[in-house]
């Protein structure tokens, strides 16, 4: 039997040569781009036969295919960065420290190294292709003593120069707008018919890209662009033409060829850096059928079931899942082994798995958002697990889970599918950038900390003259006026918080030093990107979502063996306990505010919008069971409440 690490192995097998398939058309498609940006190069509106047969004849010469040769090899080195930095959810720094952390971070130093590396090379190969005043570094100026004397060109260093500050602009933005991101469309198409929709917009923001990066460029290059000339005329014994302008001043930088010139190689740079991630997008995210159950055993790792509980792989658990959601739509004979009985035993082996791994992932997003609920609920603070960390509805949660009697106890294992750790400051829920935001999380237990930071963070002493009083203005404007806490003291049964009374302003010892102030302003998270970072895997859920909702609405009239039946108490519930959840979060400040959407970003910004594909997908899904069984909910196990729940959505009043 295949090993779950050989299994692993395998679908990264299949990324690595989609990866390299992605490349090769790269490759193949960069003869074409280098034509198109030979030809806007010299073209020449006064003489264009002429620039025809120009172009025609360089695109033939020895230095026009050595440069072909070091543009595939950055090519290649794209694709590398391409396998190597993507993810299926995207990073999303809540808090200024945290973006900082991740743009300093050694890994993205060295990424930003190379492609600055790689930029020059481009606009080398761009300046060599153009000729002219551009072709080379050192240029014969004039003649002293009957020496010829070799000049820096400055028009040659000031495209190496543009070509270094686009490769980190490049390596920038990817940080900022996660151009690594990879995300599936939700409709599956051609890959040509995909490449051929999205060629305008990989044109359009290289355009813009390249036009925002030449006015940048110049602009830093007209303050600080004489040390960099200074020492390299100086390093290559190089002398400075005094007879031309120079460029860092108005009179140089007013040249509207050198601006067209520096605009057409920085879209050629981009467009070719864009197409390669397009390629790579595009290739990765195609659907991948894995087979329902195995006639052989040293194959049944291969399986959907066994791929759905991946944990190390996490694009082999979206691949499953993508698949699970597809077959439960058009793939009837697939649907059928998924409510087969084993042979022998009469089991439902296969849908037990595949709806536990379904149920669990909407268990782990739904104690997710009521451990965020908590934490906002506490003016950021997250409370301790044994105080309320998990009432009510991740204690409905559990017991669904746990109630099952033909499923066993889901294992609340470490799944990869985790929010950033920055959406919670101290929080148990664990995350990839948990580090970054760790350092500036004072312990508040500790008795070395400071009646400031007690202060800054909301506890006070209660020798304090500030005890049982709003800390500071900042405080009493919040105040407790979010639903949480006012729906919380009303169900415990105490009385609502009394309005605050502003309180004598303290005496000057007593107010938060500056440092702590500084700390509390850097800390603070960005509502609204700590509520994409909730979502940023909800894709995942969405799937699982589609998935089970179409097999138990099937069911109805495919399950022979009434396999499904027997678990739909526990989806019922699970799928009215998350929407609660949903719609409990949804009434957070800033939850519901949809993004401003980017027109030139070449960033995938999908994940801005997946906390509301998700509650559409969960409304959907609660409907297609409704109106599918209709009446005959009425005979499902469940609780009151979530009957009274169902029952809005056989009305049609949800």
């Amino acid at each position: 039997m295949l090993s779950l690490k050989q299994n692993s192995w395998f679908i990264r097998k299949i990324v690595i040569w989609r990866a390299v398939a992605s490349v090769a058309w790269s490759v193949i498609l960069l003869p074409v781009t280098a034509a198109l940006f030979l030809f806007f190069s010299r073209f020449s509106f006064c003489h264009p036969i002429q620039c025809l047969s120009e172009c025609t004849s360089l695109l033939t010469a020895s230095s026009t295919i050595f440069c072909l040769v070091v543009l595939c090899g950055v090519v290649l080195m794209t694709g590398f960065f391409n396998l190597e930095f993507y993810t299926l959810v995207p990073s999303i720094p809540c808090s200024r420290i945290a973006l900082l952390g991740t743009v300093l971070h050694p890994r993205q130093c060295v990424h930003s190294l190379v492609y600055c590396t790689m930029g020059m090379l481009v606009m080398w190969c761009s300046s060599v292709t153009i000729g002219g005043r551009y072709s080379t570094l050192g240029t014969p100026c004039r003649i002293e003593s009957g020496e010829l004397v070799t000049c820096l060109n400055e028009y040659h260093l000031f495209l190496l120069l543009s070509g270094a500050f686009m490769g980190y602009s490049y390596s920038f933005l990817g940080v900022v707008q996660n151009i690594y991101y990879v995300s599936f469309q939700p409709i599956q198409q051609y890959k040509y018919l995909c490449f051929k929709g999205s060629l305008p917009m990989v044109v359009k923001c290289s355009v813009i890209q390249s036009l925002y990066s030449a006015r940048n460029f110049a602009a830093l290059y007209f303050f600080f662009g004489y040390a960099p000339k200074a020492w390299i005329s100086s390093t290559l014994n190089l002398q400075i033409d005094s007879s031309l302008p120079p460029l860092d001043s108005l009179t140089g930088l007013l040249d509207f060829s050198l601006f067209y010139h520096l605009l057409i190689s920085g879209t050629f740079l981009y467009i070719t850096w864009y197409i390669t991630v397009l390629l790579f997008r595009i290739y990765v995210t195609e659907a991948y059928s894995f087979p329902v159950q195995s006639t052989f055993t040293e194959d049944a790792e291969l399986c959907l079931p066994k791929a759905l509980t991946e944990k190390n792989t996490l694009v082999m658990k979206f691949l499953a899942l993508q698949d699970l959601a597809l077959l439960s739509q058009h793939s009837p004979t697939r649907r059928l082994e998924i409510f087969s009985l084993s042979q022998p035993g009469g089991h439902p082996h296969n849908w037990n798995a595949l709806s536990k791994e379904c149920l669990s992932l909407l268990s782990e997003l739904t104690h997710r958002l009521v451990a965020h609920q908590d934490a906002v609920a506490s003016n950021g603070r997250v409370k301790s697990q044994s105080a309320s960390s998990y009432t009510k509805s991740g204690s409905s949660v559990s017991s669904v889970m746990s109630g099952a009697e033909d499923l066993p106890e889901t294992p609340r294992h470490n799944i990869p599918l985790r929010t950033p750790g920055s959406v919670f400051l101290k929080s148990s829920v664990g995350g990839v950038h948990s580090a970054l935001t760790a350092p500036f999380t004072p312990d508040l237990d500790s008795p070395f900390s400071s009646p400031a930071i007690r202060r800054l963070a909301g506890q006070m002493e209660p020798q304090s003259p500030w005890f049982g009083a709003v800390q500071s203005p900042h405080i009493m404007r919040r105040g407790p006026k979010l639903w949480s806490a006012s729906t919380e003291s009303q169900t415990n049964g105490s009385p609502p918080a009394s309005p605050v009374s502003v309180p004598s302003p303290p005496p000057d010892n007593q107010k938060p030093s500056f440092l702590a102030q500084w700390m509390q302003k850097r800390r603070d998270q960005l509502p609204e990107a700590s509520s994409q970072a909730l979502f940023a895997d909800s894709q995942a859920h969405i799937w699982a979502l589609q998935g089970i909702s179409h097999l138990v609405a099937t069911s109805f009239s495919e399950d022979q063996f009434g396999v499904v039946q027997t678990t739909l108490p526990n989806i019922l519930s699970s799928l009215v306990i998350l929407l609660e959840a949903v719609d409990r979060h949804f009434k957070l400040p800033h939850a519901s505010s949809k993004p401003v959407r980017t027109t030139f970003s070449f960033g995938d910004s999908t994940y801005k919008t997946l906390r509301f594909a998700l509650r559409a997908a969960l409304k959907t899904s609660i409907y297609r069971i409704t109106i599918t069984f209709g009446e005959h909910l009425n005979a499902v196990k469940i609780s009151a409440e979530h009957r009274k729940k169902l029952q809005q959505f056989l009305e049609f009043k949800e």
